[in-house]
């Protein structure tokens, strides 16, 4: 599986971290950015990723800001995108199982990298659960 990441200098250090995880687990990974502490604006690289997902150079994204809210605001925005900020497993799970996320947001000043490295592997090991989840998914283009 392929995962297209970026944060930006408020994610930057738990993007280090879950890079480390990422290699660790054998995904194929495409970093955008950012890659210093310098201030950057994060709707740039929400786009990015955003992008990669929705052309199918990545199976999934990962956007880490300060608080995760930025991030899938502004992933959001994009059609095709079903951003999820999760903050501890079970949203997670169920945003993979009944949302069908293409896109993690995780808050770097909000979750502990540990917790955080749970959230990861939760959300990309999950499958969707499809069936009646499917209908709904499709609602989001009309809306």
């Amino acid at each position: 599986m392929k995962v297209a990441i970026g944060s930006d200098h408020g994610g930057f250090a738990l993007k280090k971290v879950i890079l480390v995880l990422l290699v660790e687990l054998g995904y194929e990974i495409q970093d955008v950015g950012c890659y210093t502490l310098d201030s950057v604006d994060y709707p740039g690289f929400a786009a990015m990723v955003s992008a990669k997902v929705t052309s199918g150079e990545a199976d999934r994204g990962i956007l880490i800001c300060g608080t995760g809210i930025g991030m899938s605001m502004a992933a959001n925005k994009h059609q095709g995108i079903r951003a999820a900020l999760c903050s501890e497993q079970y949203t997670a799970h169920m945003s993979r199982e009944h949302n069908d996320a293409n896109v993690l947001c995780l808050g770097e000043r909000v979750t502990g990298s540990g917790v955080a490295e749970e959230i990861v592997r939760t959300w990309l090991s999950t499958p969707f659960g499809g069936g009646r989840h499917q209908r709904r998914i499709q609602l989001f283009d009309t809306v």
